[in-house]
């Protein structure tokens, strides 16, 4: 499951036992309605905040054995919260970083986006993990490392889109370490200099993608399943920015249906 527009990567899956889909669908739509009210719409930022704070206090009723006002917060309590007895904290990770995507365009280095992915991607790994029953040390950290990389995949290969929303997620002490400026990315200008960014922060996710891998081959039945082919899908992305030469200006990388069925065999052979 991914958070942020994430279409290459499933949400919930066949692959997923059929009693986990409620909750997990719960969890997407308290994700998708707060990454929405950070970055949809028309919407001033001081509007924003509100909403996202509406949020949270939703959060906070619940953590006060309150009942929410929402029917979108009490579908997450009665059908994932409370059920499975889920942690508050990954939630309000996601609306901590979802409140920074309003008021932060710019990342000055790679320990800055880090944190960010800290709390804007890793939580929903770890909440996944918790369905499961799954809440040992080891599985969290390599859970992490999968959903870091996934969230830099998908800036990497959405540079140009977040460019018209006055975001630059690349660190600003790599542009300036490879020479590559701001217009640069305003002019969809691929240079030498622009592809050699590129790989270095492509290399970095998959080093990071890599190192979460195991706990695909971990985790029994459709779990493993399900992130075999997550793993699988930010390693074809990878590889086609690579192929397109980091021309994420003029053919964003995509995985068509049979991207899809190569990874599916993949994941379970």
């Amino acid at each position: 499951m991914s958070v942020n527009h994430y279409e290459n990567f499933p949400v919930g899956s066949i692959a997923m036992p059929r009693r986990l889909r409620r909750p997990t669908y719960a969890i997407y739509a308290f994700a998708r309605t707060a990454d929405d009210i950070a970055d949809e719409g028309d919407a001033n930022p001081e509007q924003r905040l509100h909403d996202l704070n509406v949020l949270k206090q939703e959060l906070d009723r619940i953590a006060k054995n309150q009942i929410p006002e929402t029917p979108l917060m009490q579908r997450l309590l009665n059908e994932a919260i409370t059920p499975h007895q889920l942690p508050l904290q990954p939630f309000y990770d996601l609306l901590d970083a979802f409140s920074q995507d309003v008021v932060k365009t710019r990342y000055a280095n790679f320990g800055e986006l880090v944190d960010y992915a800290r709390r804007s991607a890793n939580p929903v790994g770890r909440l996944m993990l918790h369905l499961y029953g799954v809440t040992d040390e080891r599985s969290f950290a390599q859970s992490d490392g999968i959903c870091t990389a996934l969230q830099l995949i998908n800036f990497w290969q959405d540079v140009a889109i977040d460019w018209q929303k006055n975001r630059v997620y690349i660190p600003q002490d790599d542009l300036q370490k490879f020479g590559v400026t701001e217009q640069q990315i305003a002019d969809g200008k691929v240079d030498f200099a622009f592809q050699r960014l590129m790989a270095y922060e492509c290399e970095r996710a998959f080093k990071m993608l890599y190192a979460g891998s195991p706990l695909g081959r971990t985790l029994k039945g459709r779990l493993g399943l399900e992130l075999r082919m997550i793993v699988l899908g930010g390693q074809s992305i990878l590889q086609k920015l690579d192929g397109c030469q980091y021309d994420v200006f003029n053919q964003r990388p995509k995985l068509g249906w049979k991207d899809w069925l190569r990874i599916v065999k993949k994941a379970v052979f």
